[in-house]
């Protein structure tokens, strides 16, 4: 099975390297790990290879991710959102599945497991 390279959007940099260590145990390359949205933004419009697929903390230093969410939809990569603040307004994101923080492995592997690109 091809390995999936995904792309972390995540502002606290232990948080960040816990899911970078996480997916290297599963299996998965990171594609990707920013801090601000901006800089996702920019990473996703530099031509650069589309991820098969992200992990999104909702809130980066008190700016939602949405727009990076809005990016993804359009490139028709699969993410999940991640938070510890529980249930937060996501208008138009209803539908995208939430990994409670802290994130667990299984949780995790489970929403890796859908970013599996086609052989």
């Amino acid at each position: 099975m091809k390995s999936s390279k995904v792309m972390i959007v995540e502002d606290e940099a232990l948080v960040a390297m816990m899911v970078e260590d996480m997916l290297g145990d599963l299996g998965c390359e990171v594609a990707g790990s920013f801090g601000a949205v901006t800089d996702a933004l920019a990473w996703l419009g530099s031509g650069e290879p589309t991820p098969d697929g992200a992990v999104l903390d909702v809130n980066i230093g008190g700016e939602m991710v949405f727009p990076v969410a809005e990016a993804l939809r359009e490139q028709g990569v699969p993410f999940v959102f991640a938070t510890g603040y529980g249930d937060l307004p996501r208008k138009g994101f209803e539908s995208i599945e939430v990994l409670a923080k802290p994130i667990n492995v299984g949780a995790l592997r489970k929403a890796v497991d859908k970013f599996q690109p086609d052989e």
